[in-house]
């Protein structure tokens, strides 16, 4: 059984970049006999009825540090009802799905599911967030998290976002999927030595097991979503030409179906290119989500 306590919380001044200075609240919850910490930006306005929006860092990351990507979206949370908040690995490492993973969360089988779920409580009960409006990001070790989110618990989210991370491989999957269909948004990077764009064994100075390629992530949930035949395709604007990265989008798009999108960075490695925003993009996606029915 889950155990919850929700601490005294912590007002911390920071300065984010672009952004005037910002309060900064840190929070933990209990889960399980573990302290689980997130952080977000303190909010200007009234939450009530806003779309809450995970961000997650990636292996060996920290969420305060993680916050300074998405400063060129802070300051629409207010204009367009959102609230960032950005979730703390166990000691800085995740609980995937990849059973090779050395990580202690891994070893000892943290329970994530239990953590997202306590947050989403935690931020309807204090902020008024709408829970129909739940979405979960991530990059690298954060994507495979956001993935791990759509196949345990996709009746808790609006949609996901897995940036530079591929699923597991089945003898590397550690999870039991939902089965379940719901929007998702890929981008990868076709010349990424991390995150085999072929699939692959994953190595980031040592081995998190065997991916498949971003082709078939795309393909299982565009499956889910009972989706057949090519996706539309298109090339994307180049906004800084001479660097020999290019953009296509890939799009399954169709009423009464979720959307799964893929955006192949031609020639991007394992970061965020300089020829696109990752969160700005993440956001245009989860936006267009708002923008349909919900079935939660």
């Amino acid at each position: 059984m889950m155990q919850l306590r929700i601490l005294t919380t912590l007002l911390v001044l920071m300065t984010l970049p672009g952004a005037p200075m910002a309060q900064v609240i840190e929070d933990s919850i209990l889960v399980e006999g573990y302290y689980r910490s997130f952080c977000f930006n303190k909010p200007r306005h009234s939450t009530g009825g806003d779309a809450l929006v995970f961000v997650i860092h990636g292996s060996g990351g920290a969420a305060r540090q993680y916050m300074k990507q998405t400063a060129r979206i802070d300051d629409k949370m207010e204009r367009e009802n959102f609230l960032l908040v950005f979730p703390q690995g166990y000691r800085r490492y995740w609980n995937e799905c990849r059973k090779a993973s050395t990580a202690e969360a891994n070893r000892i089988n943290i329970n994530e599911e239990a953590f997202f779920v306590a947050m989403i409580d935690y931020f309807v009960k204090s902020y008024g967030i709408d829970r129909t409006k739940v979405f979960v990001s991530g990059a690298s070790g954060g994507g495979q998290m956001a993935y791990k989110m759509g196949m345990r618990i996709p009746e808790k989210l609006r949609g996901i976002a897995a940036l530079i991370a591929n699923l597991p491989t089945k003898e590397n999957m550690d999870c039991v999927a939902a089965g379940k269909a719901l929007p998702v948004l890929i981008i990868n990077g076709t010349a990424d030595p991390v995150n085999p764009d072929k699939g692959g064994e994953m190595k980031a100075g040592f081995s998190l097991g065997t991916v498949v390629s971003t082709d078939d992530s795309f393909a299982y949930w565009a499956g889910l979503a009972g989706y057949k035949g090519l996706p539309q395709k298109e090339s994307l604007p180049d906004p800084v030409p001479g660097n020999e990265i290019t953009m296509e989008r890939y799009s399954h798009k169709k009423k009464g179906h979720p959307e799964v999108t893929l955006i192949k960075v031609i020639n991007g490695v394992h970061g965020q290119p300089a020829d696109m925003d990752f969160y700005t993009e993440v956001w245009r996606f989860f936006r267009r989500q708002l923008e349909q029915p919900s079935d939660k």
